[in-house]
């Protein structure tokens, strides 16, 4: 559904008067979340997270559809903006492959990480904020 709406949406993406508000968190990490993924060899549980969401926003930031799905299925990362995000992705990569594209020149870029707070132990939970923008020439 995810390549559907991208590919209805894609046409709009181009126009300049259009703006696209594309909202969601990041992980929501804590046994209230249920979901606790730690990778010691990253450092600290917040270091973990971080270091996941920034492999996230790394596919993101290379506008690919498809191995954002392979992140998601990997790792169940909880962004609960998932599908959103795969909308955008989607109707980047239709609009990259249309012929209607003239030469259009896109770039994504991640501009603020934080998270709500800094887990140290497993009792502690946050969620992850990240802010992007997409700039289309």
């Amino acid at each position: 559904m995810e390549m559907k709406y991208g590919q209805i949406l894609s046409s709009y993406l181009k126009e300049p008067g259009n703006l696209f508000v594309i909202s969601s968190d990041f992980c929501h990490w804590g046994k209230r979340f249920s979901y606790t993924y730690y990778e010691k060899s990253h450092g600290k549980i917040w270091q973990s997270i971080e270091a996941l969401d920034r492999m996230g926003m790394d596919i993101i930031e290379k506008m690919d559809p498809s191995n954002f799905t392979k992140y998601l299925q990997t790792f169940q990362n909880t962004i609960c903006g998932r599908h959103p995000i795969g909308i955008l992705l989607n109707a980047i990569d239709n609009l990259k492959q249309s012929t209607n594209s003239n030469g259009l020149k896109m770039e994504l870029k991640f501009l603020k990480y934080d998270q709500s707070s800094k887990c140290e132990s497993a009792n502690d939970s946050s969620v992850s904020y990240a802010s992007a923008a997409l700039v289309l020439q």
